[in-house]
């Protein structure tokens, strides 16, 4: 696979070279093991669902961290000393952890287990002040630098008046 040269857009995006980070990452393919099978759902607008395939894991053997944007999910089996013989073994119970990295303002906002599968609720939450807004033109109290100058030009207006007059 080749690799992307995001030097060009260094000239005109700024504050975005982490992206440019993730993408080589995810280009290098950091070898996340295929286990346990999940998918990633959109729920609604802003709202998704993290399904994992989590057979034969009790809901305390498995553990959601966040931290810096990333997801992290843990499944640890408890030891067994019990002597199992298996003429076949397809149901891996083996122990897991899945990483996932998140957008900004993304929240985990629930989780829970239900028929061998783990379901993460996942939200995002845009700040007020972060959300586009409009402003409505000729509309509020003059700014103050428009009443300076109001105020300049009067003065002009008025030696002008008395040097004339």
């Amino acid at each position: 696979m080749t690799t992307l040269d995001f030097t060009p857009f260094y000239r005109s995006f700024i504050g975005f070279d982490h992206l440019a980070g993730l993408m080589d990452a995810a280009a290098r393919n950091e070898k996340q093991p295929a286990y346990p099978p999940y998918n990633i759902e959109v729920t609604g607008e802003d709202q998704y669902r993290i399904t994992m395939a989590v057979a034969g894991f009790d809901q305390h053997e498995l553990s959601i961290e966040t931290e810096h944007n990333k997801l992290v999910v843990k499944g640890q089996k408890a030891d067994k000393t019990e002597d199992r013989r298996f003429l076949h073994q397809g149901i891996a119970e083996r122990n897991f952890e899945r990483k996932f990295q998140l957008s900004d303002y993304i929240k985990v906002t629930g989780a829970n287990v239900h028929s061998g599968l783990l379901h993460i609720e996942l939200v995002r939450e845009v700040p007020e002040a972060l959300k586009p807004r409009r402003i409505n033109i000729g509309q509020g109290q003059p700014s103050t630098l428009l009443t300076q100058q109001n105020a300049a030009n009067s003065e002009t207006a008025a030696l002008t008046v008395a040097s004339n007059g």
